[in-house]
């Protein structure tokens, strides 16, 4: 059954936040991981949009060019924003919070991240596909 706050998305984007409502793939390759972090890359061509997955895990992500984002949240909010090279964003969660979120290029430029994510957060990691791939 669709979640009415997300009623005005189109059907294939309520469908695949459903099922990928537990996605932990945060990133388009898992570069390391230690006992202590996972480090991601994120890259998205123009026009691509890469799948909802959900972070429960203390973080941040680096931008490493300039481009335009568009965020499909969970409460049906859509976000566009300018990225800037160098841009930083930290994120802290509780015990049971998360942010469950796509994001599309809606830019000319290719969008390249560095996410690293802290595994002694208040939450467990969740788990990964053996290829670690979205």
């Amino acid at each position: 059954m669709a979640d009415e706050r997300r009623a005005h998305w189109p059907k294939d984007l309520q469908d695949e936040i459903e099922a990928r409502a537990w996605n932990g793939c945060v990133g388009t390759k898992l570069l390391s991981e230690t006992a202590r972090v996972r480090v991601w890359h994120l890259h998205i061509p123009p026009g691509v949009r890469f799948p909802f997955h959900r972070h429960v895990l203390n973080y941040f992500w680096t931008a490493l060019a300039d481009g335009r984002a568009r965020n499909f949240f969970e409460d049906g909010r859509v976000a566009d924003s300018e990225i800037q090279r160098g841009l930083t964003r930290h994120f802290e969660f509780g015990p049971g919070e998360y942010l469950l979120h796509s994001v599309q290029n809606i830019g000319t430029t290719t969008l390249d991240y560095t996410t690293v994510e802290f595994l002694g957060s208040p939450n467990a990691p969740l788990p990964l596909p053996p290829d670690h791939s979205n």
